[in-house]
């Protein structure tokens, strides 16, 4: 198994290289049996993608271009999706186990009611990105990630780690983030400080999260 660590946290991603494995080339990534394994889906540009119920296996996505996703009810074990704009996404009560995304952009996602457990999103974009009961059950890493307004609402990260992720006015509702790992990220933007307890962050950014609390309550620094 491939192991990628950052910090304290190990995160399990997929081994698709592995001698004996086989990926065939796949058109499509439904399929009559609810389910699509061994599989290889690349360089497919779409107006829409819908999925539903769907179960995919061992396999990679590379290079998909669509500018509608709908995904609900998917499970995606030991998937690797990489170089890929997802468009307007909207993914809802889905289970992601042994996931790598890498190089992904979500321009204005609805992420909602996703379980993550070894799921490693790496360089991707989260613009204007809504996260929404989101929960990590195992290891979950953010490495590089860019969030620009993004906002997190009722999701449990407990343990999880942003690490040398932007977090340009990104908002932290409501939610459980007990020793979630913030350190090598920038938090001087960030909005919601009041529900980030037991975090865990550097001393240089006990000044980020004091600048972020002014914002927060709009208060006005001056001499006068």
């Amino acid at each position: 198994m491939a192991t990628r660590t950052f910090r304290h946290l190990a995160v399990t991603t997929p081994e698709l290289d592995e001698p004996g494995l086989y990926l065939a080339n796949v058109d499509a990534l439904d399929s009559p049996r609810d389910a699509v394994q061994d599989f290889s889906y690349a360089d497919a540009d779409l107006r829409s993608l819908e999925l539903a119920d769907t179960r995919l296996v061992t396999g990679r996505i590379t290079r998909l271009r669509s500018d509608r996703v709908d995904f609900d009810g998917l499970t995606l074990h030991a998937v690797e999706i990489t170089s890929s704009d997802l468009g307007s996404t909207r993914w809802s009560d889905s289970k992601l186990t042994r996931v790598l995304l890498r190089d992904c952009k979500f321009m204005g996602a609805a992420l909602d009611g996703l379980v993550l457990d070894d799921v490693l999103f790496e360089d991707c974009k989260f613009d204007y990105a809504t996260f929404e009961r989101v929960r990590a059950t195992g290891p979950v890493a953010f490495a590089g990630c860019a969030f620009t307004e993004a906002v997190f609402t009722d999701c449990d990260l407990s343990g999880a780690v942003f690490t040398s992720c932007t977090l340009k006015g990104t908002e932290f509702g409501p939610g459980r983030y007990r020793n979630t790992d913030l350190r090598d990220s920038d938090l001087s933007t960030v909005r919601g400080v009041a529900h980030l307890a037991k975090v865990r962050i550097t001393p240089r950014q006990v000044i980020e999260l004091a600048e972020a609390l002014v914002g927060d309550l709009d208060i006005t620094v001056g001499d006068d």
